[in-house]
C-alpha cells in the first residue's frame, strides 16, 4: 500500500469516526424542545461551506482524479502528523458531545432546560467543539498532499466559524447573561490561554 493510498483510508476513517461519535448525541437531541433557534437559513449555507471543504472536496480528492494536478510529494513525517491530530481531534469531538449531553445541536439552538457547560473540557475553553473542528481541517491540510483538497477544510470551516462564532456568543449571552460573561472572562474560545 502507498503512503497516499494510507492518507485516504486514514481520511476515510477520520470521517466515519466523526459520523459514529456523533450519531448518538444527534438521536438524543432530537426529544429535546427547543426555545430559541436562530438563522436557519444562514446555518444552512454555513454548515454547506463547512461540509463542502471537510468532506465534498477531499472526498473528490480521494476518489476521482479530478485534482491530481495539484498534488505534492508527500511524506512518512507528514502522514504520521496528520494520524495523530485526526486522533486527537476525534477524542476532543468525542468529549464535547459527553460533556454537552442533550446541550448540543448542530445549528444555534437553546433547548427547554438548557444549561451552561462549564467542565470537562469546556473548563479551559468556551468552544472546544470548534477547536476540534480546526484540528480536523488541520489534520486535513497535513494528512492529504493537495493545494485545493488539503486546505479545504479550514477554509470552509473557517466560513463557518467567522460567521457564526459572534452570534453564537450573543445566544449565550441573551440566555445566560452575567454567568455567560464571567466564564467568557476566564476561558479562551479555543485555544487555552492563547485565544
Amino acid at each position: 500500500m502507498t503512503l497516499l493510498v494510507a492518507a485516504k483510508i486514514v481520511w476515510a476513517a477520520g470521517c466515519i469516526g466523526w459520523y459514529v461519535i456523533r450519531l448518538p448525541f444527534e438521536r438524543k437531541v432530537k426529544r429535546e424542545r427547543v426555545i430559541d433557534a436562530r438563522d436557519r437559513l444562514r446555518e444552512l449555507v454555513l454548515l454547506s461551506c463547512s461540509t463542502l471543504g471537510l468532506g465534498i472536496v477531499p472526498l473528490l480528492w480521494a476518489t476521482s482524479p479530478a485534482f491530481d494536478g495539484a498534488n505534492y510529494p508527500y511524506s512518512p513525517v507528514q502522514f504520521a502528523l496528520g494520524t495523530l491530530t485526526f486522533l486527537f481531534s476525534l477524542w476532543l469531538f468525542r468529549r464535547t458531545h459527553r460533556d454537552l449531553g442533550k446541550n448540543w445541536s448542530v445549528t444555534l439552538e437553546i433547548k427547554d432546560a438548557h444549561k451552561l457547560i462549564t467542565g470537562g473540557v469546556y473548563r479551559h475553553v468556551r468552544h472546544p467543539m470548534y477547536s476540534a473542528f480546526f484540528l480536523w481541517a488541520l489534520a486535513q491540510l497535513i494528512l492529504i498532499p493537495n493545494w485545493i483538497a488539503g486546505p479545504a477544510g479550514l477554509i470552509g470551516f473557517g466560513i463557518l466559524y467567522a460567521f457564526r462564532i459572534g452570534r453564537e456568543e450573543k445566544m449565550m449571552l441573551d440566555t445566560f447573561g452575567d454567568e455567560y460573561r464571567a466564564y467568557s472572562a476566564r476561558t479562551a474560545r479555543l485555544i487555552p490561554g492563547v485565544y
